[in-house]
């Protein structure tokens, strides 16, 4: 027999339960009452929203009726004693009224009205629900597309020989500057689609404006006006940049000051500024939602009839990438082999031009490869002191120089008005600003003077007018699908 002593069972017991429970065997064996969870009774007392109203569409001079209450669909009456109600208009009534759940009235401008329809019971519990009557402007029309969609790929147009090689003088290609994401590549049906969002007036708060609306074709997607008029007749804080070839820029950073990290982040700025186009997105999102046209060109584009602005932001993006110049008669010196012949092709006068450029007037250095695009931003001195910080230090990013000939103004102030002008500045008017970029100073640190005749800035016009894509600036594929 063991001489052990035995201890009790119940004591055994709790010496375990009291290890298990703490850090020690020691620890107290008190135990803690937690108090019991309790569920709050659901208010079924309370009104509560079924069934929202969803955005409803009208139209500038045509009479609108619409029951807030959809015959008393929308709000829950738990007690049965019967609901009254009263609706509220953010800001203007806008030609429209409301007698209890009745909006009714004729619209007088176009716009987004934001509506509140509140529900009292007879013991004057509420319930309220807002949404969106969207006017738009009567003289609006629906888009003309062909039935086959047009090309826009660069499987259906590729790009020539000359912009995927190198151009002469080590200037890169095109190509190697291309800013095309890897998830948003050009399509066909994007890029139509994108092209109706470009022209739709849809896109700004009262119907009057569109992208295209500072960005012309006739005008290599720029503006003639210094600064653009907004869709309340504001002007814009900068000159409109031309598109032309705006696919190919290494830096992929958008606005004359960068501000934007991407193309898909841009086109979506001008549509919610203040100045410009007025929206929020949720409003574009309901708008576009509210044009009938639109879910088969979203399903089209990507498989879905989703509208998000992230699409709008995508599709837009393929249309503004699309718009490459590959047409003017600087690339018809080019056999299909991306040989040139511009002995053949120009003229005496564009020749000395194409020699200054690459050579003593030094345009190449920042405005390089066969699609003459800008290598980054720079400070050109434009004022002895900076008077617009644009991507920080007076730097500007520049717009290709395909098709300047005819996007008149100049700069991203539009202070030139002809490119003799801009010849002239280069020549002998760079100021010295303390940012100015280093390949705009002479070897005794001075800004330099190019001391060109006049034949000779002749003769850079001449040269730079040999970038004019006439086909460009008319192609349909380019045009607006709006009837005028």
């Amino acid at each position: 027999m063991s001489n052990r002593l035995r201890l009790p069972a119940f004591i055994i017991a709790a010496a375990i339960s009291s290890a298990c429970a703490g850090d020690s065997p020691t620890q107290s064996t008190e135990q803690v009452t937690t108090p019991p969870v309790v569920t709050p009774t659901p208010n079924t007392d309370a009104i509560t929203v079924l069934s929202p109203n969803a955005p409803q569409a009208a139209m500038v001079g045509v009479p609108f009726r619409y029951d807030a209450s959809k015959a008393g669909a929308v709000f829950s009456d738990p007690r049965k004693t019967g609901l009254t109600y009263a609706v509220q208009f953010g800001g203007t009534n806008n030609g429209l009224n409301a007698v209890g759940c009745e909006i009714g009235g004729v619209p007088s401008a176009a716009g987004v009205q934001t509506v509140t329809v509140v529900a009292r019971d007879t013991t004057g519990r509420t319930a309220s629900q807002q949404f969106t009557i969207v006017v738009f402007s009567s003289d609006l029309t629906t888009p003309t597309l062909p039935v086959s969609t047009l090309a826009y790929s660069d499987a259906r147009v590729p790009l020539p020989r000359h912009f995927t090689q190198n151009a002469g003088g080590g200037g890169g290609s095109a190509v190697g500057a291309d800013n095309t994401p890897a998830g948003n590549a050009i399509t066909d049906a994007g890029a139509t689609l994108g092209r109706v969002l470009f022209y739709d007036r849809r896109l700004s708060q009262n119907d009057r404006v569109s992208c295209s609306s500072c960005h012309q074709q006739a005008f290599a997607f720029s503006d003639t006006a210094r600064l653009s008029r907004g869709f309340q007749g504001g002007s814009t804080g900068r000159h409109s940049m031309g598109l032309t070839n705006a696919r190919f820029y290494s830096g992929g950073r958008f606005f004359w000051d960068e501000r934007a990290a991407s193309l898909e982040a841009q086109v979506l700025e001008p549509i919610q500024d203040a100045t410009e186009m007025g929206l929020t997105l949720g409003q574009l999102q309901t708008k576009l939602s509210l044009s009938p046209y639109y879910s088969d060109l979203f399903q089209a584009a990507f498989g879905s009839r989703d509208i998000t602005t992230d699409r709008v932001a995508q599709a837009l993006a393929q249309f503004v990438r699309s718009l490459t110049s590959t047409n003017s008669k600087f690339d018809r010196a080019f056999g299909p082999n991306g040989v040139p012949n511009f002995e053949a092709t120009f003229t005496a006068q564009e020749l000395q031009g194409q020699q200054l450029y690459n050579g003593r007037a030094g345009c190449a250095r920042c405005h390089g490869t066969n699609a003459h695009i800008s290598d980054a931003v720079h400070n050109t001195g434009l004022d002895a002191t900076i008077t617009d910080v644009g991507a920080g230090n007076g730097r500007f990013k520049a717009p290709s120089l395909r098709n300047v000939e005819v996007r008149a103004p100049y700069m991203n102030d539009g202070r030139f008005r002809t490119l003799e002008q801009v010849v002239d500045f280069y020549d002998r008017g760079v100021q010295n600003n303390p940012g100015l970029d280093q390949r705009l100073r002479g070897p005794n640190g001075q800004p330099l003077r190019l001391n060109l005749s006049l034949a000779e800035r002749d003769a850079l016009v001449a040269f730079m007018k040999t970038f004019t894509d006439r086909t460009f600036l008319s192609d349909t594929r380019f045009a607006s699908p709006f009837a005028r």
